[in-house]
C-alpha cells in the first residue's frame, strides 16, 4: 500500500514540474515579445522625435518665404473682401449669402494674425481654402457684374493679364488707327467731283421755248450744267444729286421748305435734285430751278452740288 502511494507521489510531482516549467517557458516568450514591442516603440518615438526636428529646421528655413507668403494671402483675401463689398452694392438682393463668404474670409485673416509663426503645412492649407473662396468668389462675380463694369482687384496672375491687355489694346489701337486711315483714304476716294460747270438763268421765249439771260427780271428758271467724272471705287448704281442755289441774299432758293438733305456739313436745303444711274464712267447732266413765279433778284448767284452727302462742286453767276 506505502508503495502505490509513493508512486502516486511521483506521478503529481512529475505533473507539477511540467506546468512549472511551462509556465516560466510561457514567461520568457511573454518578457521577449513584449522587449522586442518596446525596442519598436522606442525605435518610432526616435523617429517621431527626428521628424519633429525636420520639421523645425525645414520651417526655419521657409521663415522667409513662409513669412511673404502669408502676408501675400492676407493681401488677397483683403482684396476678396472688397471685391464682395463692391458686389454687394451692385446687387444688394445677394447681400446674405455675400456677407457668409466676406464671414469666412475675415475668419482666415484673423487665423493669420494671431499665428505669427504659421508652419508651411498651415500655410498651404490656407493656399487651398484661398483657392477654393476665389472660384466661389469667381462664380458671384459673373452672376451679378457680367458686363465687367466693377474694378475688382483679382490679383493671381495679375501683371502677366496686365502685360497681355496693354499688349492687346495696343495692338487693337493700331488695327483701328489703321483701319480709319484706309477707311477715311477709301472714303476721299471714292468722292464723285463735278467740273465743266455752265450756270445760267433762262428766260421764256415765245415759242415757250428757253435762252439764257442775265436779266433778273425776265428769269424763269435757273440751269446748272456740269460733268460728273469717272471713279472706278465708287459703287455703282442709282445716286441723287442736289442742287443748291443761294441768292444774293443769302438765302436757298426752294419751292417747298421740307426739300432737306443730310450730308456731311449737316442738314441742308436744296433747290432741285435729279437722280442717275451712275456705272464709274463720266456723266453729263444738267438740273433746273423753276421759279414758278418767284421774281430773282439781282446780283451773285452761288450753286453748290452735292452727292451722297459730299459737296462734288461749285459754281456761280450774276444776274443784272
Amino acid at each position: 500500500m506505502s508503495e502505490i502511494n509513493a508512486s502516486t507521489e511521483k506521478k503529481s510531482n512529475g505533473v507539477f514540474i511540467v506546468i512549472i516549467l511551462a509556465l516560466l517557458l510561457g514567461l520568457a516568450v511573454m518578457a521577449y515579445l513584449w522587449s522586442k514591442k518596446n525596442s519598436q516603440l522606442n525605435d518610432c518615438m526616435n523617429e517621431t522625435t527626428l521628424l519633429k526636428s525636420d520639421m523645425e529646421g525645414m520651417n526655419q528655413m521657409m521663415s522667409g518665404y513662409v513669412g511673404n507668403m502669408s502676408n501675400d494671402l492676407k493681401t488677397d483675401f483683403k482684396n476678396m473682401l472688397k471685391t464682395y463689398d463692391a458686389l454687394i452694392e451692385k446687387d444688394k438682393s445677394k447681400a446674405d449669402s455675400l456677407n457668409v463668404q466676406k464671414e469666412k474670409i475675415q475668419s482666415l485673416i484673423d487665423q493669420i494674425n494671431k499665428n505669427k509663426n504659421m508652419s508651411a503645412s498651415q500655410l498651404f492649407q490656407l493656399r487651398k481654402e484661398n483657392e477654393t473662396l476665389r472660384g466661389i468668389m469667381k462664380s458671384y462675380v459673373i452672376q451679378i457684374d457680367s458686363l465687367n463694369t466693377l474694378n475688382l482687384k483679382l490679383t493671381s496672375d495679375l501683371d502677366q493679364t496686365t502685360t497681355t491687355l496693354n499688349t492687346t489694346k495696343e495692338e487693337r489701337d493700331m488695327f483701328k488707327l489703321d483701319a480709319e486711315e484706309k477707311g477715311a483714304q477709301v472714303k476721299k476716294g471714292s468722292k464723285l467731283q463735278a467740273f465743266g460747270f455752265g450756270s445760267v438763268g433762262l428766260k421764256m421765249k415765245l415759242n415757250n421755248t428757253t435762252e439764257v439771260t442775265n436779266h433778273a427780271r425776265s428769269v424763269v428758271q435757273i440751269k446748272s450744267s456740269f460733268t460728273i467724272s469717272e471713279n472706278p471705287i465708287t459703287p455703282s448704281g442709282k445716286k441723287v444729286v442736289y442742287m443748291q442755289v443761294i441768292n444774293p441774299d443769302g438765302k436757298t432758293m426752294q419751292t417747298k421748305s421740307s426739300n432737306t438733305v443730310q450730308t456731311d456739313s449737316g442738314n441742308i436745303a436744296y433747290s432741285d435734285k435729279k437722280e442717275i444711274d451712275y456705272q464709274n464712267e463720266r456723266i453729263d447732266l444738267a438740273i433746273y430751278y423753276d421759279l414758278k413765279g418767284e421774281e430773282a433778284i439781282k446780283g451773285n448767284y452761288k450753286v453748290k452740288i452735292y452727292c451722297e452727302g459730299n459737296l462734288i462742286g461749285t459754281d456761280s453767276f450774276t444776274l443784272k
